[in-house]
């Protein structure tokens, strides 16, 4: 029991800090090694300073729909593990982590909401952005539909986990 309870904790530290990555690093859309754009900034690299310049992204109502959606599920996974870490505490021998679980699973159905709707409306999100056939999508938004499954699993695996001593 031990082990699954570790198990479980570090899974949930790991898709704390995959969710964090996906939702405030710079790549959800990449033209190269030169040009990106995330949930925030459209970036470029000048050669000549060998700096990034960013610029604020055009506010789509899509673009703010998936921000507002990794916020909230970045959100809800904190809850759930500080929730967790109380819980342990707290509840009562052969108690169930619902409250835990129910987090983890509404911090997975939030993130798979906001990459969906990247998936299905990219082309509105970065309408001003360069042609988007010469780009792709980054490692950021492949963290996102990662995060997707282990977020899920991790709540189910709360919810059915009981407290023992």
């Amino acid at each position: 029991m031990a082990y699954l309870l570790m198990f479980v904790t570090l899974l949930h530290l790991i898709t704390l800090a995959m969710l964090f990555i996906a939702t405030m690093e710079k790549s959800w859309w990449v033209w190269g090694d030169t040009e990106n754009s995330d949930l925030w900034y459209n970036c470029r690299y000048d050669n000549f300073t060998g700096t990034w310049l960013c610029s604020s992204s055009k506010e789509t109502e899509w673009l703010q729909a998936v921000q507002v959606l990794m916020v909230l599920s970045v959100v809800f996974s904190s809850v759930s593990f500080l929730v967790f870490l109380g819980q342990l505490f707290t509840l009562s021998k052969g108690g169930l982590f619902y409250f835990t679980g129910l987090c983890q699973v509404f911090a997975g159905l939030m993130a798979f909401s906001a990459a969906l709707i990247y998936t299905l409306h990219n082309k509105k999100i970065l309408q001003d952005s360069k042609d988007l056939s010469l780009g792709h999508f980054g490692y950021c938004f492949i963290l996102a539909w990662v995060c997707v499954p282990l977020l899920l699993c991790s709540g189910i695996i709360y919810i059915h986990l009981r407290k023992k001593e």
